[in-house]
């Protein structure tokens, strides 16, 4: 059987978030990464390549290409808009952008589209601000998200639709965690 994933409770990635320095720069597209990636259930790549192009903020939706280039319509939080929406007017557009990268929301200091492994070493810095032992990573938000919403009785379907999952079967492995919640 796989091992369950490890998940976040609200008040772990609420701790998280609090350790974030909104005075700095990077702590306002931080905010937003985080916020985005836990409210849509994104993968890091997909967090990476988001476009403005892709955004419909004022329905409440982005369009995410996933794996294997299939292509999802997300629901997107509306504390994530507002995040999204103060990195742009504060951060965003003050930073030179590096030709090609236009479309990119979230940019280095640089211009340039962010890493995976900065993506990486934010969540990891933030955990260990907030005093969060677990072993997490970028994908952990992605797990939380899918584990808070069948915990919240969310549609199994409509899960495995926002998660981008081809099968079924791969989605139920939150059931699973349900369980272990339950017990």
């Amino acid at each position: 059987m796989r091992s369950l994933p490890e998940v976040l409770s609200y008040d772990e990635i609420e701790a998280m978030i609090a350790k974030i320095d909104h005075s700095k720069a990077d702590g306002q597209r931080n905010r937003a990464i985080i916020e985005t990636m836990y409210s849509c259930g994104l993968r890091v790549s997909e967090t990476v390549n988001l476009s403005f192009s892709w955004m419909y903020l004022d329905v409440g939706f982005i369009r995410v290409i996933g794996k294997g280039n299939k292509e999802r319509l997300v629901p997107i939080g509306s504390e994530a808009i507002k995040y999204i929406g103060l990195y742009l007017s504060h951060t965003r557009n003050k930073i030179p952008v590096v030709k090609g990268n236009e479309d990119i929301v979230f940019l280095n200091r640089r211009g340039a589209k962010l890493s995976r492994v900065m993506i990486f070493m934010i969540i990891k810095d933030l955990a260990k601000k907030a005093g969060i032992s677990k072993n997490i990573s970028p994908h952990t938000l992605r797990h939380s998200f899918a584990t808070h919403l069948v915990e919240g009785g969310a549609d199994l379907r409509a899960v495995q639709d926002m998660l981008g999952h081809e099968s079924i079967t791969t989605t139920e492995i939150y059931t699973h965690l349900d369980r272990e919640y339950l017990r």
